[in-house]
């Protein structure tokens, strides 16, 4: 077989050669060690969590080491591609904090190892297609689906493995003359890669997760180029993974099957293989067993999902932080203060088994990380989820900013913040009671009759004072406990509660029922001082002519 006329048989129109593209993507300069590596999802519509996995493991190995994160869109099969899905990867990725160097955007291109879409790539795949079949690496098959399926059946009937090899591989060694006359008839054709493997074969192999592996030889004669003339994934991502010089490939360990053939190819291109993270499957519990996280059975492993919850994107940051590094946790607490990204992330403690994922401890994360924010930026976090997912109480926290601010600013700050957010879902019910339109009517203990709960909140109107320190406050909330019959002394009361008809706890609920329609709420006197006194007093009024 002359493998120079094939070639030029096949692509008559591709004059590039591989060296003018090695020209035209020159090594980066960049520091010893640095990583380049990428986020490659395909345009499916669906983003989700192992994307978020993926991505920030890529991003922390090439940021803390000086190198590149770009962005290239795996579009080859147009058959599962959704119209507008590349523009709803970018902007879930930009939310959750994903920064590339370069890559698709959606203006179109960022960066000189473009285009980074597969798609408009084409030009550059054929170039070495074409070296592939000058040098008797790759050939052309016509065989029909019909011929495949009838292979397939034939396979499974012998208990044979399935695929495109040895004595079923039969467009392997056909003459020129007879791939011209398939050629003259305009039948259509696929690239196959000529294996050089035998399954009988095995060689070692040192993933940066999963550790030594033991491979099998690849003996598949796998398809390069469809018959569209658009590569497979695996031809794309050693040429683009080549050009683009990247250094290390992070996907998940369902992609070790085709590793073999991976391996195969960037040998037969004549390109250094690049280093491999095999990341394992997100898990959850389900009962006493886990499962892999279910696109059909699990909410949560879509992005879209912890942003309509609230959570915020530090939150689910810091989150699969705890997931990929089980040292995380211990420097958090050592540093609750610092940047998450100055971290050191270590793509050889990941566990190569999978992670667990933990609703509770998300939420617990979440607490935490909400606590540490300050006023300001709880108040534009939740603002901006607010006004997307509850736009009439995302009016009422934009039309006044200071009011809103001065209720979020509650317990911040200090030793123990508090943690009564977990996500800006929680914020409605937690503050809500702060706006009218959402003050709950009180109801009142029926173990405490009208006349007692209203004698109590006559009392507080005639000594409130807003002006009052919060000692002077509660002092004379005390007093009025003891002018009722009620005792201040919970110990006593404890040993003997028969003996006293309430508490100065029951007096305090009584009025943080009537200004707030809760039973709990933050400090009942910072909530009055921010509530003012008109609406203070009017709000007990409300609430005694509703006892009378």
């Amino acid at each position: 077989m002359d493998y120079q006329a094939l070639a030029q048989l096949l692509f008559p129109d591709v004059t590039m050669t591989p060296e003018e593209l090695e020209a035209r993507f020159p090594a980066r300069q960049l520091p010893e060690g640095a990583v380049v590596t990428r986020m490659a999802p395909s345009p499916t519509g669906f983003v989700h969590l192992g994307n978020l996995v993926q991505g920030l493991t890529s991003e922390r190995m090439a940021h803390q080491s000086g190198g590149v994160l770009f962005l290239r869109v795996e579009d080859t099969d147009a058959k599962r591609e959704v119209p507008g899905a590349v523009e709803v990867l970018i902007e879930t990725l930009k939310h959750y904090g994903i920064s590339f160097d370069e890559g698709a955007t959606m203006d179109g291109d960022n960066g000189i190892y473009g285009p980074y879409r597969q798609r408009q790539r084409a030009d550059i795949y054929h170039v070495y297609a074409k070296k592939l079949v000058s040098e008797g690496k790759a050939y052309p098959c016509f065989c029909t689906e019909e011929e495949l399926a009838a292979m397939r059946e034939q396979q499974e009937a012998n208990k044979e493995n399935t695929g495109y090899y040895g004595k079923y591989a039969i467009w392997r060694d056909r003459s020129l003359e007879e791939i011209q006359a398939q050629l003259d008839a305009g039948n259509p054709w696929v690239l196959r890669f000529r294996s050089t493997g035998s399954i009988e074969n095995q060689f070692k192999f040192d993933d940066l997760v999963k550790g030594k592996l033991t491979i099998t030889e690849n003996d598949v004669d796998h398809v390069l180029l469809k018959s569209d003339g658009i590569p497979t994934y695996h031809f794309a991502h050693a040429v683009d993974d080549h050009l683009m010089r990247t250094t290390h490939v992070v996907r998940g360990d369902e992609w070790l099957s085709t590793l073999p053939f991976h391996i195969q190819l960037f040998q037969a291109l004549g390109f250094k293989l690049p280093k491999y993270v095999h990341i394992g499957p997100l898990m959850k519990m389900d009962g006493t067993s886990k499962r892999k996280l279910s696109k059909r059975k699990d909410p949560e492993l879509a992005l879209t999902y912890y942003k309509a919850e609230g959570f915020p994107v530090a939150a689910v940051y810091e989150y699969i932080m705890t997931m990929l590094n089980s040292n995380f946790e211990d420097w958090r607490r050592a540093n609750p203060d610092a940047p998450v990204d100055s971290f050191k992330f270590s793509a050889k403690k990941l566990n190569p088994a999978g992670s667990l994922f933990d609703y509770a401890k998300l939420v617990d994360v979440s607490k935490n990380v909400i606590s540490r924010m300050d006023a300001g930026q709880v108040y534009t976090l939740l603002t901006q989820w607010a006004q997307e997912f509850d736009p009439a109480f995302g009016k009422l926290l934009a039309d006044n900013p200071d009011y809103a601010s001065r209720i979020l600013a509650i317990g911040r700050g200090g030793k123990k913040p508090r943690k009564d957010l977990a996500v800006w879902k929680d914020a409605k019910p937690y503050m809500g009671f702060f706006y009218d339109e959402y003050l709950e009517e009180p109801q009142f203990d029926p173990a405490f009759s009208p006349s007692v709960v209203a004698d109590v909140l006559n009392r507080f109107l005639d000594s409130f004072d807003i002006s009052d320190d919060a000692n002077t406050w509660f002092d004379k909330v005390k007093a009025i406990t003891t002018d009722i019959g009620f005792t201040t002394d919970m110990k006593a009361f404890k040993a003997d509660p028969a003996a006293f008809p309430g508490t100065v706890a029951d007096v305090s609920t009584f009025i943080r029922l009537a200004v707030t329609g809760k039973t709990n709420s933050p400090d009942l006197y910072t909530v009055m001082q921010i509530l003012g006194k008109d609406r203070t007093v009017a709000r007990i009024r409300a609430a005694l002519s509703r006892l009378n």
